[in-house]
């Protein structure tokens, strides 16, 4: 159960999965209808397309996969843990990302792939850097989770068993944000196309920032005598 739930967490995972929700919303509007936050349905293509004997829609979505691992595994590099804490790395991980989003944009705009593999990396490392806080399983990019865990909160409340109602606030935060980007990348694509991808890099950046100035600042803080 969470016990407490830091104002950065809060700010970072509404944040993260907003940006999440429209990175995923332009992919899926501009880019062949392709899930690039998520890996599930891009599984499921993969299937149908192997199939059918499309082996190059079949490369295509496997290098999206791989793309997305990629950065996950990038994740784990930088970030060398598992527990959303505080003193990890994250702002490099954030500016990390911000890059990869920035630089898919004149690529998603030539129609290169490249775009969508530094996308899909973008989420992969997003969601590694997004792990567990306080043993509670904690991602920003897909929501299958998020409504999970929701729903069982719900059904436990019903039964009269203790539910973690943090946990649950946590969800609803996640959820909202993940639509409320894809509103956002809904809205803006017919007018910024692929530039709509610069607001989400902005995000990240402004986010990663803030997290680095907070933690100095609690450094500071802490060193300072009694």
């Amino acid at each position: 159960m969470i016990s407490r739930l830091p104002a950065w967490v809060w700010t970072g995972a509404g944040t993260l999965a907003f940006v999440a929700g429209m990175v995923n919303v332009v992919g899926y509007i501009g880019f062949e209808h392709q899930a690039l936050s998520h890996l599930s349905g891009t599984t499921s293509q993969l299937g149908t397309a192997l199939a059918r004997g499309a082996l190059g829609p079949a490369a295509q979505l496997m290098a999206v996969m791989s793309a997305f691992v990629a950065g996950a595994f990038a994740s784990g590099l930088l970030i060398r843990g598992r527990a959303l804490e505080l003193g990890r790395p994250y702002g490099a991980a954030l500016a990390l990302e911000a890059v990869l989003l920035t630089s898919a944009v004149p690529l998603f705009e030539r129609g290169n792939l490249a775009g969508a593999l530094l996308a899909a990396a973008a989420c992969g490392l997003q969601n590694g850097l997004t792990t567990t806080y306080s043993g509670a399983l904690l991602r920003t990019t897909h929501l299958t989770g998020m409504f999970t865990d929701l729903g069982v909160h719900l059904g436990n409340r019903l039964r009269g068993i203790p539910a973690d109602a943090r946990r649950a606030a946590l969800c609803v935060l996640v959820i909202a944000g993940f639509l409320g980007g894809g509103i956002a990348g809904a809205l803006l694509f017919p007018h910024l196309g692929y530039r709509t991808l610069l607001l989400p890099a902005l995000l990240v950046g402004a986010t990663g920032i803030a997290y680095v100035a907070y933690d100095l600042q609690r450094r500071g803080q802490t060193s300072l005598p009694p």
